[in-house]
């Protein structure tokens, strides 16, 4: 007889281990590359294997969670399938604590969790992902554009203290400069080669030109161009943050030292900008 703590942990496990088992399964009929299919599928299968293993013990059939699968599911459709598992794999980590728990129930427990731990490994070479291949590109892009926009807009902004200038100078200025780095990624990959120049071209100048859209957008908004100013430093943390949150991931890397170090970069320059603009309008006698 299973005393009600007990029971409680395996039903959790139960549920856990039936809701990965309809996402791998899923996502194995939406994959393209047979390897990744097959390996897929496998874990799919150890995930159902695991769920039956441990309804044994509570004789109960338990559904999956809806919420979960869905969310996971269509993470990895939209965002990826190496950032989709890899996040499930992170969250599943979480959960595999809970197993510790369970060893004195039966030896097969210590089994199941090094079948989930290897879960993991195999991941690493499931995917090969464009964008992920295309990463340096869209890195190249999104820096450039931080770096320079928020020192463009900062300084603008001191400088003339119109919000509709500002806008309209910080559009074209970005628009230009997303040309000119696309232009200057293709030159760069052609010469080195390995990867399609268009695609890192297109990948480097639509990050750009997404960031100055992002960023400019305040502007065409609000009328008080320091507001304007703060809500696009806001969006730009907002892009580094989400972008490093994602290659992190997608590539198990550093999450936080990424994330300061492009953050200290932007914010600096644009502090420097910021110092340029105050004395150019002090000296210039700009006043629009």
């Amino acid at each position: 007889m299973l005393e009600p703590g007990t029971k409680s942990k395996i039903l959790r496990a139960q549920k856990d281990e039936i809701t990965e088992y309809h996402i791998y399964s899923r996502l194995a009929r939406h994959v393209k590359r047979e390897n990744d299919r097959r390996t897929l599928t496998k874990i799919s299968g150890e995930e159902l294997a695991h769920y039956n293993f441990f309804k044994q013990f509570t004789s109960q059939d338990v559904k999956p969670g809806r919420i979960r699968m869905i969310f996971f599911y269509f993470l990895s459709r939209f965002f990826g399938l190496n950032f989709g598992v890899r996040l499930m794999e992170r969250s599943e980590s979480l959960v595999q604590s809970s197993y510790s728990d369970l060893r004195t129930l039966d030896p097969q427990v210590e089994r199941i969790i090094k079948e989930e731990e290897e879960h993991e490994k195999r991941m690493l070479d499931l995917i090969d992902q464009e964008e992920l291949a295309y990463t340096g590109s869209i890195v190249l892009g999104l820096n450039d554009a931080l770096v320079e926009l928020t020192g463009v807009l900062v300084g603008l902004t001191l400088a003339l203290q119109n919000t509709r200038i500002v806008a309209i100078a910080g559009l074209i200025t970005g628009i230009a400069a997303a040309l000119s780095m696309a232009a200057s990624e293709y030159l760069s990959t052609k010469e080195e080669g390995g990867k399609s120049p268009i695609k890192s071209s297109l990948y480097t100048g639509l990050a750009y030109i997404i960031a100055v859209f992002l960023m400019v957008f305040p502007y065409f908004t609000f009328t008080s161009p320091f507001v304007g100013l703060g809500i696009a430093l806001g969006f730009a943390l907002l892009i580094i943050f989400v972008f490093n949150f994602y290659i992190a991931i997608a590539k198990n890397l550093s999450f936080w030292k990424r994330f300061t170090e492009m953050a200290a970069i932007s914010l600096g320059v644009a502090a420097l900008n910021f110092a340029i603009g105050l004395l150019v309008r002090k000296y210039l006698k700009i006043d629009i």
